[in-house]
């Protein structure tokens, strides 16, 4: 058996994240499913440290992983052969500099997303990375999800017909802190601190369009910051001042629209916490996270306007439930096993860190757009 071991420096993964998809659902279980299978003879085996600057997080974090390795000096792992791959979970206002670094030092680079606080920033790491010859990537999961499969499955069969608009439904309530503790970090709702929900995710949104139904053309986009103060980690109040709810409107190749609302001040009534509608001339299909239903243009109901009745149709039972064709693994280890295949065979990667510039570039514009409360066009990088 030849087993090609790949030294992964880890940085930032003892926040939520970088602990549970990355560290704890990908990398530990790719190693102790034996490493990712090339062949009957060949196996690629991660070998990771873990980077932070807390120590004692770190010793907590291999006491729960059994990830043996960890120090808090990036440097010392910087200058060691050992470690061809750096990977950064950190906070984005962290992540350009640490990259940079990565670079200078030779190492391929696998990041997650938003790739910069700027386009120009983050194009800039795509141009660094590719001139210093190193396989770069970007994190872009929900690629992997089973409901983006099964619709992507739909969609390479011919499903829709000419496919005509899609709408994305995304959030859940995040408390404000006053009463019942925030799920999510405060940094999140703090401009300065790169927050955001328009940052955050009109990133995936790029990717998820670009990838699945046609390249974003033009952004529409409003945002609001509708809850103006909430309750840090600490039990302290502080000023909302980034925004937490997002309402865009995509034109894509191909004459595809796209509308998509993200929000963390809604309260869910729907499937999942993510629902992604594509409808099209001969069917339509819902897909959240892992279950995807469809209804077929033989299957369509027909109704007509009467408010003043029941409604005699009862929608939800014209639906079919696509059926579980395939094994689906955790989306961020299905893309870490194919990375690492990049990097030890050369297979093909596109999800680059141009892809996660493209990402940080639709940010930008939606900004723009709410700013500006006009249409702004997408230009190529």
């Amino acid at each position: 058996m030849t087993t090609h071991n790949i030294g992964i420096i880890m940085n930032g993964v003892t926040g939520r994240m970088g602990t549970n998809q990355h560290l704890l659902r990908s990398i530990k279980a790719i190693i102790e499913q034996g490493g990712v299978k090339i062949s009957a003879d060949e196996v690629i085996m991660p070998d990771p440290i873990l980077v932070g600057r807390n120590e004692s997080k770190l010793q907590s974090l291999c006491k729960q992983s059994g990830i043996a390795k960890y120090t808090t000096d990036l440097d010392s792992v910087m200058s060691d052969p050992q470690y061809q791959i750096y990977f950064d979970a950190q906070v984005t206002g962290r992540r350009a500099a640490a990259v940079k670094k990565a670079i200078l030092a030779g190492k391929h680079i696998y990041c997650e997303k938003p790739t910069g606080t700027t386009t120009e920033e983050a194009l800039e790491l795509y141009e660094l990375a590719t001139a210093a010859g190193l396989k770069n990537g970007v994190v872009q999961d929900k690629l992997w999800l089973p409901g983006m499969l099964k619709l992507k499955r739909l969609m390479e069969n011919g499903f829709f017909g000419k496919i005509l608009s899609v709408r994305g439904e995304f959030g859940y309530w995040v408390f404000e802190g006053h009463s019942i503790p925030a799920q999510r970090p405060s940094w999140n709702y703090r401009k300065e601190d790169d927050g955001g929900i328009i940052v955050d995710m009109l990133c995936h949104w790029r990717y998820v369009l670009d990838n699945l139904f046609g390249k974003v053309k033009a952004v529409s986009c409003l945002g609001a910051t509708h809850i103006p103060e909430r309750i840090d980690e600490n039990g302290k109040p502080y000023k909302a001042t980034a925004d937490d709810a997002c309402y865009a409107t995509f034109e894509l190749e191909g004459d595809v629209i796209a509308q998509f609302n993200s929000s963390w001040t809604v309260r869910v009534r729907r499937d999942d916490l993510l629902t992604l509608q594509v409808d099209g001339t001969h069917g339509s299909a819902v897909a959240g996270l892992r279950d995807c239903y469809t209804q077929h243009y033989g299957n369509t109901p027909k109704p007509v306007w009467n408010p003043d009745i029941p409604q005699p149709i009862p929608f939800f039972e014209g639906w079919a439930k696509v059926p579980e064709q395939e094994i689906f693994d955790n989306a961020f280890k299905a893309q870490w096993e194919l990375f690492l295949k990049h990097i030890v065979k050369d297979t093909p990667f596109p999800w680059d860190l141009k892809a996660g510039a493209r990402g940080v570039q639709l940010a930008e514009k939606g900004i723009e757009s709410w700013e500006k409360r006009q249409w702004v066009n997408i230009e190529e990088l």
